[in-house]
């Protein structure tokens, strides 16, 4: 296969999931990763920096497309609808295809310490991207760290129940009503906590 393949990325990262599940994230080697592509060595590190990196290069985009959702939101938005905006470009990248390779990379990632490990640094950096964005509008550094860790918790709780839909409903309403959820639920906090004193 020509140095220039078609969809050589996503070739490499189908085959690299489907080595992952079958032989093991640690037992699968980059070598392997590219054959089973029909590439070679050096166009799987033209793009991906590791094996790892197969698993979570989706997370960098990801912190983009949100970033941008916010700062994309109308001027006088309060940080509840930047926060709801920062899901609007979620279904560029969260698509009904994804939910296969999705399924993959919580196996796989459930499986390793380590790759569990770098999910969490990955998470991090969307939550550092997600507070950047919210302080660039003027919010205060407390209120912008809150907004990106329900922006984190809401992505969570959404691509759970994405997963378990059976329909080939795009991600984004799924982001929305999980992140409305969150915010009823923490509005609430304080009148159950009075309601049990």
């Amino acid at each position: 296969m020509g140095r220039w393949a078609p969809n050589a990325r996503e070739r490499l990262e189908a085959a690299a999931l489907d080595l992952f599940v079958e032989n093991g994230y640690e037992d699968t080697t980059v070598a392997q990763i590219a054959e089973r592509a029909g590439l070679n060595r050096a166009t799987f590190f033209r793009h991906f920096a590791d094996k790892r990196e197969v698993l979570f290069g989706g997370e960098d985009v990801l912190a983009g497309l949100f970033a941008d959702g916010i700062r994309a939101a109308s001027p006088d938005a309060t940080l509840a609808e930047c926060l709801h905006a920062a899901f609007v470009g979620a279904d560029a990248t969260m698509t009904p295809q994804q939910r296969v390779k999705a399924a993959q990379r919580v196996q796989v990632v459930a499986a390793n310490t380590e790759v569990h490990e770098r999910g969490l640094l990955k998470q991090a950096r969307i939550a550092a991207s997600v507070t950047a964005a919210l302080r660039e509008r003027g919010n205060d550094e407390l209120s912008a760290r809150l907004g990106a860790e329900l922006v984190i918790l809401a992505f969570r709780v959404a691509f759970e129940r994405w997963m378990k839909a059976d329909e080939d409903k795009p991600f984004s309403p799924y982001a929305q009503a999980a992140l409305s959820d969150l915010q009823a639920r923490a509005a609430q906090l304080d009148s159950r906590s009075q309601a049990r004193a």
